[in-house]
C-alpha cells in the first residue's frame, strides 16, 4: 500500500463532519471541459445512484457547490443526475453534458467564484463559524469552503 493510501485509510480527523468519502475528487479538480467541481459532482451522483452517498453528504447533494455550479450553467441538477444515470462511461456522459450545458461555460468566472466562496464578508463569517465547529479556528490557511472540504476529506493537513 502506498503512503498516500495509508494516510487516507488511517486518517481519522477530529475535524471531519461525519462519515467521510476519501475517494471523491477534490473540488479543485477540473473536468476536461475546464469546470472545477464538476468531476466531484459526477462522482457524488454515482455514489448517490449506488445508494453509497453518506448522510453527511446528502444534506448538500445538489445544493452547495453542486447547486451553485448548476445555477451557473443554467441547468437543473436533476438533468445532470439523469445523464449520469442513463449513460455508460465518461465519454457518453461528457458528450451529453456538452449538449446540455451552454456553449459558453464561462469556466474562468465559475472557477474563480468556486475557489473564492467564503471570502465575501458574509462568507467569511460563515467560514469562521464552520472552522470553529470543526475545531479549526486556528487555521489561517483555510481561506474558502473548498479548503474546508480538502481538510475534511484528508487531502489538506
Amino acid at each position: 500500500m502506498q503512503v498516500e493510501e495509508k494516510l487516507k485509510t488511517a486518517f481519522t480527523s477530529p475535524y471531519n463532519t461525519g462519515e467521510v468519502l476519501y475517494d471523491l475528487p477534490s473540488p479543485y479538480q477540473a473536468h476536461p471541459c475546464g469546470l472545477l467541481h464538476l468531476p466531484r459532482f459526477i462522482a457524488k451522483i454515482r455514489k448517490h445512484l449506488a445508494q453509497e452517498l453518506p448522510k453527511s453528504y446528502q444534506r448538500n447533494f445538489t445544493r452547495g457547490f453542486d447547486g451553485f455550479l448548476c445555477l451557473h450553467l443554467g441547468v437543473d441538477p436533476q438533468e445532470v443526475i439523469e445523464i449520469v444515470r442513463t449513460s455508460e462511461g465518461d465519454n457518453i456522459i461528457n458528450k451529453r453534458l456538452k449538449a446540455l450545458f451552454p456553449e459558453n461555460l464561462k469556466s474562468n468566472h465559475w472557477n474563480r467564484k468556486m475557489a473564492q466562496m467564503g471570502m465575501s464578508p458574509m462568507g467569511k463569517e460563515k467560514l469562521e463559524e464552520v472552522k470553529f465547529d470543526m475545531g479549526l479556528s486556528h487555521r489561517t490557511d483555510l481561506m474558502c469552503f473548498a479548503d474546508i472540504i480538502e481538510v475534511d476529506e484528508g487531502r489538506l493537513f
